[in-house]
């Protein structure tokens, strides 16, 4: 979701920003890296690590950051380059989708309202598996719940955490980086934005795959 569909990163990091500064630090452009992608509770032990204030306490920031973003999402959501005609031409074709996010729940759900929660025939949070990404569960589930098999599916990502969850899970991957740089990586197919992006080209992903 965030920063593959939509422009949110930037959101997070206004949000992480001001809680930073409410703690009397700055967060270091490496650990906002580290943060993109991650489960809550690992990005706020990156966090408190960069602030080097480990003894905070890790719900806490998390719940601050949680309403924080969800206030920003009301009033700035913007879709990546191509995303919605992307979304739109596999709903069009009836093909099942899921969306696989290591956001929370409560959050995800204030973004449905606005890209529309029909879009999607599944939805995994990250506060509803036991294992986030770079964990392969997370797309496991969304297979599964799809009842689809792992290998004929085609997964969507923009950071290093989301492809490397796609990856060991066994889907095909498309990389598409938003924020943070992301290494090549052999096996995933990898564009500056999904721009012209089409079926023709998730299906030569499931093709390869499966052979």
């Amino acid at each position: 979701m965030d920063g593959t569909l939509i422009d949110s990163e930037k959101l997070w990091t206004i949000a992480i920003n001001e809680l930073a500064a409410s703690y009397g630090g700055t967060v270091s452009p490496e650990a906002r890296a580290a943060m993109v992608g991650s489960a809550m509770a690992e990005s706020m032990a990156v966090l408190h690590a960069d602030l080097g204030q480990e003894w905070r306490d890790a719900r806490t920031g998390a719940a601050w950051l949680e309403q924080r973003v969800a206030e920003l999402f009301l009033t700035d959501v913007r879709w990546r380059p191509g995303a919605l005609e992307l979304l739109q031409a596999v709903r069009a074709a009836g093909i099942p989708t899921a969306l696989v996010t290591s956001t929370a729940r409560p959050l995800v759900e204030v973004v449905l309202e606005t890209i529309g929660r029909t879009n999607f025939d599944v939805v995994v949070c990250g506060d509803e598996v036991t294992n986030t990404k770079p964990h392969p569960e997370p797309y496991l589930t969304a297979a599964r719940l799809l009842g689809v098999p792992i290998g004929r599916c085609v997964a969507v990502e923009d950071s290093p955490a989301g492809v490397a969850s796609a990856l060991a899970a066994g889907a095909a991957v498309l990389a598409v980086p938003s924020d943070v740089p992301l290494a090549p990586v052999e096996g995933v197919r990898r564009l500056e934005s999904l721009t012209g992006a089409d079926l023709e080209l998730l299906a030569s992903l499931r093709a390869r795959l499966a052979g």
